[in-house]
């Protein structure tokens, strides 16, 4: 049998995928991510991720395997468990979850019953889709009971959540949001909780690299469930992460499989223990910081050049700008910035859905890739730049060139 094709790297196997895959590194280097859950995995969570464990099957509990030769493999689980654990201060840990999605939908799967009622964030007000959105499974399986922010300081009522709660009595109360720049009172959401006897999910997707680096309330004490992702500020493999109270191990256990997922990704489950030992460490303490006085400066600098911001401020990675006044709604300036080279979110703002909206960006991409506080200011000029031009071409060009100039200086290469 001729092996050649076996050991073909893909720049010749496959050029068409490998020249995708060349453009794909070139545009994420060439340009400024400010996606607040966007960031850079290291090497070695790269070279974990794209392992030889890629060939591994391994369906079922940990030690309890429906395939033979998962000895290795399990060691590799035991360990991400074992990290995650330590990382959070956390009684049990699931590492298997594909996503954060299905991180929720497992928890869900394993404490509720289809119609139970679910007390989350609209959507509209920066909630996440699982939370109880009705094009969700979150939405179709559960009753949803969303939550409103205030609507004059467009943070979270904590007094309207208590009285929602106590008049349609949710099974459980979510708290944790996709596009929410303050920090969250996870002892609080715990009251509400109690109050009126239901289960509390921690959704700390966006906030789980401020919490393992000790910039942010735990909820882990507080929360009957935690879940995340595994990329965004942890800066590992795509994937999810259950964190819980030991006494719903083996239900979280059974919700996994065979309630949602089949096997588990071993190559994930092996980058995912190499980012929990890389955010445990001293140099990702420091890099939060960053992260976070870089986010403090952006909000400063934008707000000194006219815009507004959205809740206030930022305790957070993100920020928040409104667009009103700029000239363009949120649809606009993300195609204008992203021709300028720097990649945003742009969405509408709650409680003004006809409105130009607002655009979202985070610290985490550019701080991993070494700026500070001096190219904070100086990104937030170009976005200020190319938002009131009205997207004047030589405006997008000149701002082009000095995002290729700046980002050629921190390029982690």
């Amino acid at each position: 049998m001729n092996s050649d094709w076996f050991s073909t790297p893909l720049t010749s196997a496959d050029k068409q995928v490998a020249s995708l895959i060349e453009k794909e590194r070139a545009r994420q280097f060439q340009t400024l991510p400010m996606i607040a859950s966007e960031n850079y995995a290291s090497r070695a969570v790269l070279e974990a991720q794209g392992s030889i464990l890629t060939n591994k099957y391994a369906e079922g509990p940990l030690g309890k395997r429906e395939y033979s030769g998962c000895g290795v493999v399990d060691r590799i689980e035991l360990l991400a468990k074992e990290r995650a654990k330590k990382l959070f201060g956390a009684e049990y840990a699931n590492v298997e979850p594909y996503s954060g999605t299905q991180a929720n939908q497992i928890v869900y799967f394993a404490a509720l019953k289809p119609r139970d009622k679910i007390l989350g964030m609209h959507q509209e007000d920066y909630g996440h889709l699982t939370h109880g959105n009705p094009e969700s499974f979150s939405g179709a399986f559960y009753s949803s009971l969303p939550y409103r922010l205030s609507p004059k300081t467009e943070q979270i009522d904590f007094d309207a959540i208590a009285r929602l709660a106590r008049r349609r009595k949710p099974r459980m109360i979510i708290a944790g949001y996709s596009c929410y720049p303050r920090k969250v009172d996870f002892a609080k959401f715990r009251e509400i909780a109690d109050s009126v006897g239901a289960y509390l999910l921690c959704d700390i997707a966006h906030l789980c690299g401020l919490i393992a680096a000790g910039q942010h309330e735990n909820p882990v004490p507080f929360a009957d469930f935690a879940t995340t992702t595994t990329h965004k500020m942890l800066r590992g493999p795509r994937g999810g992460l259950i964190l819980s109270k030991a006494k719903f191990e083996n239900a979280i256990e059974r919700a996994v499989c065979p309630g949602v997922q089949g096997g588990a990704l071993m190559h994930a489950v092996a980058a995912k223990a190499v980012a929990f030992r890389e955010a445990a460490s001293a140099q990702f303490k420091s890099h939060v910081r960053r992260v976070l006085h870089n986010a403090a400066v952006l909000a400063e600098e934008l707000q000194r050049l006219g815009f507004k911001l959205f809740a206030g401020g930022t305790d957070t990675h993100m920020v928040v700008f409104k667009l009103k006044g700029s000239g363009v709604d949120f649809a606009a300036a993300q195609n204008l910035l992203e021709k300028a080279g720097i990649t945003v979110n742009g969405m509408p703002l709650p409680f003004e859905p006809k409105g130009p909206g607002a655009v979202r960006i985070g610290s985490p991409a550019l701080t991993t890739r070494g700026m500070g506080p001096r190219e904070m200011r100086q990104v937030a000029g170009m976005i200020a730049r190319v938002l009131n031009s009205a997207g004047k071409p030589a405006v997008l060009r000149r701002v082009k060139r000095e995002v290729g100039e700046l980002a050629g200086l921190f390029c982690l290469q």
